[in-house]
């Protein structure tokens, strides 16, 4: 018998508030999630104190609570009752949730050492919510049928190493990614890591057409789009894949291939660090740090479940951060991309979102929420100095979404 199963006569309910009481919204979701695995029923509370947590009162989440330094209240039945009813008024802004399970997580990364960090695995980390480390081969081999949800860490899926070349290509952790890159590629029957990078780009968007759930940031999010465009063209140049690009490669691009932008213009100089115009990184620079913040939309809870959930937040105006990719320009975007948060003044998305066949999608662009400028080489961040960042709550978002009671669509 469950632990969980002693207190069902005690009837009272567990509420984990996320409005700016709570003293740790990150280890919050962890505590969401674990409640979940032991197949307690719990539910997200849309909008309801900043998207809160309910479930049946048992004496091990509440001590697991109280040691992970965790704000909750415990209600009884009545209040539980009360709460639901007031959520339910469609006058409301409100929903409840029902959480099923707890999704499978995979984090596609090299197995090998990178100067960077990541700032999925970091919050996963910190929040205690457990994850599988998958590549190439994993992938090629069919295994992401294994996972309800994948993160695509720091990555370039267009096989020209980051754009790194200019800057890292004499240091000793990018000979090793070409060394490694080049034999994976080989070993699976690639003439090039181009090559092989589209042939992993094309099963992630067949596991999302087929029900998957998706979720990237920073380069990882254009990269991998023009990668699914640019199927039929050369975009590498000599020093990527050993010979020229093809010189006439924007007018072969299909942007029907990919998923989130189209019309957009690559940058073909291999020496600049950049992919095409997709990303904003330039129209932030003259924001600053102080002044670079975007807002996150309000969504109809009722109506809008989907984006509701991944803006989930005490906060509506968040703090930017940098990256490869810092934000997506939002003349980009293909019609059918819903943006969940902008910086409207400068015209960026930074936070979109998608459905391809029976699957979800949510691109977040930066690298580190919690680092406005983050560097290769630079220590990870500690999370510890950030329990209630907002800007890493919309990655936990993104990790709950898949445990959410489907509901019938509204007509």
């Amino acid at each position: 018998m469950s632990f969980f199963s002693a207190s069902s006569a005690r009837a009272s309910y567990i509420l984990i508030q996320m409005d700016e009481t709570q003293k740790n919204h990150l280890k919050a979701y962890g505590i969401a999630y674990w409640i979940l695995s032991q197949e307690v029923d719990t539910y997200w509370l849309l909008n309801y104190k900043g998207g809160s947590f309910m479930c049946k009162h048992a004496p091990q989440i509440e001590k697991t609570l109280i040691t992970k330094d965790v704000s909750y209240s415990v209600i009884a039945d009545a209040q539980s009752t009360s709460i639901l009813a007031q959520i339910a008024n469609p006058e409301v802004n409100q929903d409840a949730i029902k959480l099923e399970k707890a999704p499978k997580i995979a984090v596609y990364s090299p197995k090998s050492k990178q100067p960077w960090d990541d700032a999925v695995t970091l919050v996963l980390t910190y929040a205690e919510i457990p994850y599988d480390v998958i590549y190439d081969d994993e992938i090629m081999q069919n295994k992401l049928n294994l996972y309800d949800w994948l993160h695509l860490h720091h990555e370039d899926f267009t096989g020209q190493y980051g754009r790194f070349y200019r800057s890292y290509r004499n240091a000793d952790w990018y000979k090793k990614q070409v060394a490694e890159f080049e034999a994976t590629a080989k070993r699976l029957g690639f003439a090039k890591v181009s090559e092989l990078k589209l042939g992993v780009a094309n099963k992630i968007k067949a596991y999302t057409a087929g029900g998957g759930f998706l979720f990237t940031m920073c380069s990882g999010t254009d990269s991998y789009d023009i990668a699914l465009a640019a199927e039929q063209v050369d975009i590498c140049e000599s020093m990527f894949d050993g010979d020229a690009a093809d010189p006439a490669a924007q007018d072969k691009l299909d942007f029907t291939n990919g998923l989130a932008f189209e019309n957009y213009k690559l940058d073909q100089n291999p020496m600049n660090y950049e992919f095409s115009t997709i990303d904003g990184s330039l129209l932030h620079i003259p924001l600053g740090e102080k002044n670079d913040k975007f807002t996150l939309f309000e969504f109809s809870a009722k109506w809008d479940p989907i984006p509701t959930m991944l803006c989930q937040s005490h906060e509506q105006i968040i703090d930017g951060f940098m990256g490869q990719t810092t934000s997506f320009n939002k003349k980009y975007l293909r019609p059918d991309a819903t943006v969940m948060g902008e910086t409207k003044s400068i015209g960026t998305a930074k936070y979109i979102h998608g459905k391809l066949g029976k699957g979800q999608w949510t691109f977040y662009g930066g690298h580190d929420p919690g680092d406005y400028q983050h560097f290769v080489g630079d220590p990870p961040t500690d999370l510890n100095l950030h329990p209630n960042s907002a800007g890493y709550r919309l990655i936990l978002n993104n990790i709950l979404f898949p445990a959410a009671k489907k509901k019938k669509q509204k007509t």
